[in-house]
């Protein structure tokens, strides 16, 4: 094969994505922009914030075999939609659908990964042109190469303050998508725009890889850049961060959460940075809300970032089972430390440089820190998901977090120790 020609590497990704996505379609708006930027002259903060191509990393790679018997296919596959493959295998091999059965066994981690059908296809494929049964397992190197990765992304946020109340909000997103991208707190004067996403519709080029869902697609990177600035904005108006949402919120669910996140944490009032290391996001996924409190304590020699304690309130309306929605959560908080601190695909020239676990670091039992799960009740609500909602606040809080440990603010996720050593010498 032949090295494409130059294109983007993970250094000048987000440039790239800006300038090649599409145009920007307006997902919320109120009120008047130029009138909030009248109101909040002289306390107007804007900043981009970044996050990484993530890949799924499941401990099985995908896998699949398929058998051709009769003029019927089955398929056993490793897979999240064992119907999105079946429709995928019968138009592959001009079968009819009633001819194609797929077994779906234990998943093997997916977490959106493998919600696409290419394994099976492939399996299909070779059953057909061999005459035999043929079994399609990629190796690790494959894996990271042919998934479908979280995407790269920018997010643009210019916003204003006066007298403790957000009055503008101007946000554009590049490459991340819709969800969650129009902030639900109180502000006459916003607009919300976004270019470009997880689901496709891309312009060709936009992103070197294929892109898709990685849990909770969409909202963490979008819950990263609105949580950060609103801490910011805090710091402006000499607010603390949990008294400055609350004068911000009106959704009673929301405050409700934050609330109690806030008590079984401990938190004390103060403006960031104080030095203690704690932080806070909270978000809306699903009609889930989520409240998460992190306390870290950041090296300043090496960048390293440890963990210490998470607290998470979530209203997921009617819980059903409480310990396996506790086991999600708990999940969410592991998965989280990953893509907030050390997860990130490089590459250049459309080769993958750390194409395995030596060179991409999913968290380790070592860094597990005090995990504190409280469920808000709420049982004249449905049951609502909680497999993705627990995981969208944490590149926040810990961003959050880290700035009230040494007052330096992370724009790009992973939060790297190479990263958060140079902010925090800046800083």
């Amino acid at each position: 094969f032949e090295n494409p020609p130059a294109g983007p590497d993970d250094q000048t990704i987000f440039d790239h994505i800006q300038k090649t996505a599409p145009q920007p379609r307006v997902v919320g708006q109120s009120g008047d922009l130029a009138e909030g930027e009248r109101l909040a002259a002289g306390s107007v903060i804007e900043a981009t914030y970044l996050n990484s191509y993530v890949v799924h990393a499941p401990i099985e790679t995908h896998s699949a075999t398929a058998q051709i018997e009769d003029g019927k296919v089955t398929v056993w596959a490793s897979s999240q939609a064992p119907f999105q493959v079946k429709n995928a295998v019968a138009s592959a091999l001009g079968f009819a659908a009633d001819k194609v059965r797929v077994i779906s066994r234990y998943v093997g981690g997916g977490f959106g990964g493998k919600t696409e059908a290419d394994q099976g296809v492939e399996a299909a494929r070779l059953a057909k042109i061999t005459g035999k049964p043929v079994q399609v397992v990629y190796s690790r190197q494959e894996e990271f190469f042919h998934d479908r990765f979280r995407p790269a992304a920018a997010m643009k946020i210019r916003a204003g303050v006066v007298g403790g109340k957000i009055v503008l909000w101007d946000g554009h997103v590049f490459g991340a998508g819709d969800r969650e991208a129009d902030p639900f707190y109180d502000i006459p004067h916003k607009r919300s725009a976004s270019a470009g996403g997880w689901q496709g519709g891309n312009p060709p080029g936009m992103h070197p890889f294929n892109v898709g869902a990685w849990r909770a697609p969409s909202v963490n990177s979008n819950t990263f850049a609105r949580e950060s600035h609103i801490d910011l904005l805090a710091a402006k108006a000499g607010m603390d961060p949990l008294e400055f949402r609350l004068n911000n919120l009106k959704d009673a669910r929301l405050r409700r959460v934050l609330e109690t996140a806030a008590g079984k944490f401990g938190w004390k009032a103060g403006r960031a940075p104080t030095g203690r290391g704690a932080g806070m996001a909270c978000g809306i996924y699903s009609n889930a809300c989520n409240a998460t409190m992190a306390e870290v304590v950041v090296n300043r020699g090496t960048g390293a970032v440890q963990v210490k304690r998470v607290v998470m309130a979530l209203d997921v309306g009617m819980v059903v089972n409480p310990d396996g929605m506790r086991q999600q959560a708990e999940g969410c908080v592991i998965m989280g430390m990953g893509y907030s601190l050390t997860e990130e695909l490089r590459f250049r020239n459309g080769e993958v440089l750390n194409p395995n676990f030596d060179g991409y670091q999913i968290p380790r039992f070592s860094w597990m820190p005090k995990i504190e799960i409280v469920f808000v009740d709420n049982p004249d609500t449905r049951a609502l998901g909680g497999g993705e909602p627990p995981i969208i606040a944490m590149g926040a809080a810990l961003a959050n977090a880290i700035f009230d440990a040494t007052g330096a603010r992370l724009l790009q996720l992973p939060m790297t120790p190479e990263r958060v050593k140079a902010v925090v010498a800046k800083a």
